[in-house]
């Protein structure tokens, strides 16, 4: 039963109308729940592995936190996609960690200082087809748009 309920997820995200509903939705319920559960609980994360994203507006300078999906590595290091749902336009995040890719990442409870680097060439190709294979449904994000969607990979820093 639990793979038929990941296949219907993955094809339900796959969907267009699903990238212009889950992108209001999805990332306020996460947020409320894991603020209200004093970041125990990540409710997307039930499907998906996930973190969230804290990160220094590239304009404000204000921090900006964001619950993402991600891709754990060994290593302490996590793949972040930048699809915006298969929507034009890089998402805001992406932009954060660009300028300012000192961040945090609240996983599993615990908040990890990190840094972030924009994946580029042979490596990012490596990702790309990680990534593909741990969430085939990016693949019809990518379709959707011009764009090359970003991806991160986050390193944990050492601790002070």
């Amino acid at each position: 039963m639990a793979g038929y309920g990941v296949k219907l997820v993955r094809k339900v995200s796959s969907t267009r109308a699903f990238a212009k509903v889950a992108p209001h939705v999805i990332p306020a319920f996460d947020r409320a729940v894991h603020r209200l559960t004093r970041g125990r609980v990540l409710p997307s994360a039930r499907m998906l592995p996930g973190v969230i994203l804290t990160v220094r507006g590239a304009r404000s300078g204000l921090p900006r936190r964001t619950p993402l999906a991600c891709m754990p590595e060994d290593g302490d290091t996590w793949v972040l996609v930048g699809s915006n749902w298969g929507r034009p336009g890089h998402p805001a995040w992406t932009a954060n960690l660009l300028k300012h890719p000192e961040a945090e990442i609240s996983w599993r409870g615990r908040d990890i200082a990190v840094r972030a680097r924009l994946l580029e060439g042979s490596e990012r190709e490596a990702a790309w087809r990680a990534v593909l294979a741990f969430w085939p449904p990016y693949a019809s994000y990518q379709s959707r748009v011009e764009r090359e969607i970003r991806l991160f990979r986050l390193h944990r820093l050492p601790e002070a």
